[in-house]
């Protein structure tokens, strides 16, 4: 039986690596707070050099967001947008901007259009890469399959109190970047203390590989230069979010130059983490 092809997800950031670029990797919610000003973002994210946009389905009951993320998924949700829409706007992002795409999202609406119709519209779109943080490893095997017939990866979420058994799990059959959740909690609540978060990123990466991408409540450009120190990339989200919500019609200019911040801040960390 022949080796499937990599993933472009895994493809990507294996490049990324071995030009010892570690990536800011910035989450959207999905046409948040209108379409337009998501598209201007989007643009701005591709002008700060990010090679990678996390884009959120969204969905009524998000429960790994805290309430920046809840409160934008709600707005877009009373809007019209749907999971067909945002599989529109990835597309997009991936054609005009030239970004890649990792979708996040939960399974409920994946399981409403069907996971086979999910996975075959994620290679219509050309996304690079799912996360899923409601979707338990011993049940992801199938939507996992479908999703690499397509070239698009599952990436799988590991936290500080994951168990060494279920990392090992996860980490064997996770693809394109290992998400490693910074802090127990939800999305915006703060990252772990450096030595506890440098000390976790090490213990990971005894059991993989991948490379290991850190997320939730990292706001600033010093927090995110010091996590990738040790990371290979940086998940920023809530900081984002909330910086659009209360900068109105100057939103676009306030993200390009937050992510130019971030940008410069990682591109100060030279090198592979390994």
């Amino acid at each position: 039986m022949s080796t499937p092809p990599l993933g472009r997800l895994t493809q990507l950031t294996a490049r990324l690596r071995s030009e010892g670029v570690k990536p800011l990797v910035p989450f959207l919610t999905a046409g948040y707070p209108d379409e337009d000003t998501f598209n201007g973002v989007l643009a701005a994210v591709a002008q700060a050099g990010c090679p990678l946009v996390e884009i959120g389905i969204p969905f009524s009951d998000p429960v790994a967001d805290g309430p920046v993320i809840q409160a934008s998924s709600q707005r877009v949700l009373q809007q019209g947008m749907t999971l067909a829409r945002t599989l529109e706007l990835a597309a997009a992002a991936e054609r005009d901007h030239g970004l890649g795409v990792v979708l996040m999202g939960y399974l409920n609406p994946v399981l409403k259009m069907g996971p086979a119709e999910f996975a075959a519209a994620c290679g219509q779109a050309r996304v690079d890469g799912v996360i899923i943080p409601d979707l338990p490893p011993e049940e992801a095997r199938g939507l996992r399959a479908l999703l690499a017939q397509q070239g698009t990866d599952l990436v799988d979420l590991v936290a500080p109190t994951t168990d060494p058994d279920r990392l090992r799990q996860n980490a064997a059959a996770a693809a394109g970047f290992l998400y490693l959740v910074s802090t127990n909690g939800v999305t915006g609540s703060g990252t772990n203390t450096a030595d506890n978060l440098s000390a976790y990123i090490k213990n990971v990466r005894q059991i993989t590989d991948l490379p290991l991408y850190v997320g939730f409540g990292i706001s600033t450009p010093e927090q995110a230069a010091q996590v990738a120190t040790n990371a290979d990339g940086v998940i920023v989200g809530s900081a984002l979010i909330k910086l659009i919500s209360r900068t109105g019609d100057t939103s676009v200019a306030a993200a390009a130059n937050f992510l130019g911040q971030m940008v410069q801040a990682l591109n100060s960390v030279k090198g592979s983490s390994r």
